[in-house]
């Protein structure tokens, strides 16, 4: 069950730093969601594109739900109908098929572009060259039906925390780069996605307005 006491908690210091929680509900039982949506919080991230489906067929119509892991093209049709946010688009055909199956749906549906910040190569996301590609090609700018609202990273899982916060810190330094450049005029641009448990409150000072934290709230992964 969740611990709502962590919830509590953590909602108060969000609170304070006007960033939003995405509780990471990924392997968690729906009564474990239940007991945190009782308590008020309706962003709750998954990572496998089946089980998100899965709980959205079971659980209450007002839940946002975040893609938050890695996200296979193939899949993006069975998620496209509701899903609020995709967290994890790493590759502009990732955004040409988001962007299909949102025009099949009659939505426009919104991303975060997620970058490669972290020295572990296992972790996804764009380049800088591969990020100037992406934002430059004629393709992405014919794209009417997905709003790309921000950025997402992971930092490297490392006790260092000034490695962390270096990180943390490159990613804010390209959203503002970018904002400046390419979405100037788009008030919707505005998303860091950064921090999960471990390195949530060194994330909110280096400037996230959006936390992806399972643990603290829901106990280790089964």
């Amino acid at each position: 069950m969740a611990n709502k006491e962590a919830f509590k908690q953590i909602v108060e210091e969000l609170n304070g730093k006007s960033a939003q929680l995405v509780a990471v509900s990924k392997t968690k039982p729906l009564e474990a969601i239940e007991s945190i949506y009782e308590q008020g919080q309706r962003i709750f991230g998954e990572n496998k594109v089946q089980e998100m489906v899965d709980k959205y067929n079971q659980l209450p119509k007002d839940i946002q739900w975040h893609m938050i892991g890695h996200l296979q093209s193939n899949k993006v049709k069975y998620i496209a109908p509701f899903v609020d946010l995709i967290h994890s688009v790493d590759s502009l055909k990732l955004l040409q098929v988001i962007n299909k199956e949102a025009v099949k749906n009659k939505r426009v549906i919104k991303c975060l572009l997620q970058l490669h910040v972290a020295e572990e190569e296992t972790k996804f996301g764009l380049d800088v060259e591969e990020l100037g590609f992406l934002l430059e090609s004629e393709s992405f700018k014919s794209m009417q039906n997905i709003e790309i609202v921000g950025l997402m990273a992971m930092a490297t899982f490392t006790p260092d925390q000034t490695q962390i916060r270096n990180e943390f810190c490159s990613l804010k330094k390209m959203f503002l780069r970018l904002k400046e450049v390419y979405f100037k005029t788009q008030d919707s641009f505005k998303e860091i996605s950064m921090g999960m448990s471990s390195d949530y409150k060194i994330a909110l000072e280096e400037g996230s307005t959006m936390v992806r934290i399972g643990n603290t709230i829901f106990g280790h992964r089964s």
